[in-house]
């Protein structure tokens, strides 16, 4: 229950006097340790990633997507010359520093900057980048781009409310579940019930910890190993 009232005694919001839109994210290069994220280019990044996707044993990450799956790489790139062309969303290649290559996008999509809310979406990440440091730091740059650099108050994750691993995934990053907004949309001729999950800017700073404590060379001393899990930093940081 709020512990604001306006003059009828009405419980009210919390107020924010200081409060302004927040500015549209720009088309920039992002910079980690394992990986670094350009905007989408099809004439830099569309082979690379055709390549990488193509190498899943089958198609079924394309599954809950709402594009996809390609048939072949001309395909793939026709889609991508359109993605790289908007503004929302404003699509991001995953460029992995140890190769070079693009192995994945992910975007910021449904963006409000008059109520400072932005979504992060479309995240498709071929088998070089799952279960990576690279992919968790991914996510993580594109949460401080909107946090930290740009101000905004709410960063969403939606999905499918089928998609177990997506579910998974947004929890395990820090985000909180919200609830299911039933029959949402209609996508590749079925009904889409979608599972709506946040983090606020109240969260971010023990998210932030936990995300930047996890990958820390000391947390990471070899490929494939963690000395703590995201859920136990957190853990740790909530005690």
């Amino acid at each position: 229950m709020s512990s604001f009232q306006n003059s009828f005694q009405q419980a009210i919001g919390a107020p924010i006097p200081h409060w302004s839109a927040r500015p549209r994210p720009e088309r920039l290069t992002l910079h980690g340790r394992y990986c670094r994220l350009e905007p989408l280019d099809a004439s830099r990044h569309a082979a690379d990633l055709s390549r990488a996707y193509a190498q899943a044993p089958d198609q079924r990450g394309w599954t809950y997507m709402l594009a996809g799956p390609f048939d072949d790489a001309e395909n793939y790139r026709a889609y991508a010359v359109q993605a790289a062309q908007g503004n929302d969303p404003l699509h991001f290649a995953v460029i992995d520093l140890s190769s070079g290559l693009a192995v994945g996008t992910l975007a910021l999509m449904r963006i409000d900057p008059a109520n400072g809310v932005i979504e992060v979406g479309n995240v498709m990440f071929s088998p070089a980048l799952q279960r990576t440091p690279a992919s968790t730091e991914a996510q993580y740059l594109l949460m401080q781009y909107a946090f930290d650099t740009l101000g905004y108050r709410r960063y969403e994750w939606k999905c499918d409310s089928l998609n177990a691993p997506s579910r998974q995934a947004a929890l395990r990053l820090g985000f909180q579940f919200e609830g299911v907004f039933r029959q949402a949309t209609v996508y590749k001729g079925r009904s889409r019930d979608t599972a709506w999950f946040a983090i606020i800017d109240g969260d971010w700073p023990a998210v932030r910890q936990a995300l930047a404590q996890w990958l820390a060379p000391d947390n990471l001393p070899a490929p494939g190993r963690q000395l703590r899990s995201l859920a136990a930093l957190r853990a740790a940081s909530a005690a």
